[in-house]
């Protein structure tokens, strides 16, 4: 079960499988055509509230972390994506800079742990 993270500015790859965007909002300039986005999924970003007060903060990162888990906790979507996953590889796509301090991350750590 591969989960692949990568940035949506990064050209999209043969090896990238199913590329699945993770953003709640779409990345700022990006073009559909140039971003190779497969499936768009709104519902497992960060909640705009928590989105805004963990501002990509790395102080707060561990904080984000939990709130972050805890709205995600028994999401219909994650069953859907770690399906998807067992099919085949996936790449989780994220537009923030911080490759270290990202929600996807996260969300990719939730998918390995259900399988």
């Amino acid at each position: 079960m591969p989960i692949l993270l990568k940035r949506a500015y990064e050209a999209p790859a043969a090896s990238d499988g199913q590329r699945v965007l993770v953003d709640r909002l779409w990345p700022r300039g990006l073009t559909k055509a140039r971003a190779g986005i497969d499936l768009w999924l709104k519902e497992v970003a960060p909640s705009t509230a928590l989105r805004r007060w963990y501002g990509h903060d790395p102080a707060r990162w561990e904080a984000f972390r939990q709130r972050y888990r805890s709205e995600l906790e028994a999401h219909p979507a994650l069953d859907a994506l770690r399906a998807q996953a067992r099919q085949g590889t996936i790449t989780l796509v994220y537009a923030a800079r911080d490759a270290q301090h990202t929600h996807a991350l996260v969300l990719r750590e939730l998918l390995e742990q259900g399988d």
